[in-house]
């Protein structure tokens, strides 16, 4: 029985310092889930805080993808980080909008849109507008 019948690709650039574009393509399941997995354990570990996840390339997504979207989502919260999924293919979409995937972890059709909603962050967590001493 061979492993990994249909191999992921993941491959990774860094559009700025802090932001890392992850490109997959092939089936995102619990055969090919540890390598998205290890990608962007190595991404954290380099100080990435954000992480465009282009699932365009992926015709198949089962709950091992979107365990592990929703944990680097759970991961960079604190950093203040953000995750997005940019043009998932309709059966991937699907799913993200059956499970509320989609509501939590943004949606976008581009890579431009999705850099456009990271320049929207705000810089730190801590920061609230209005609320300084006076």
């Amino acid at each position: 029985m061979p492993i990994a019948q249909n191999p992921l690709s993941v491959e990774v650039t860094l559009p700025r310092e802090d932001v890392a574009l992850l490109t997959v393509e092939g089936y995102l399941d619990v055969d090919t889930a540890t390598e998205l997995q290890a990608h962007l354990a190595n991404q954290l570990h380099h100080g990435r805080r954000h992480f465009l996840l282009d699932l365009s390339g992926v015709p198949f997504m089962d709950s091992s993808g979107m365990n592990i979207i929703l944990r680097v989502y759970q991961e960079v919260r604190d950093r203040p980080g953000s995750v997005h999924i940019i043009g998932p293919t309709p059966a991937v979409r699907r799913i993200l909008d059956l499970t509320g995937v989609s509501i939590t972890v943004p949606v976008s059709e581009t890579v431009d849109e999705a850099l456009a909603l990271v320049d929207r962050q705000p810089e730190t967590a801590e920061e609230a507008p209005g609320e300084q001493e006076g």
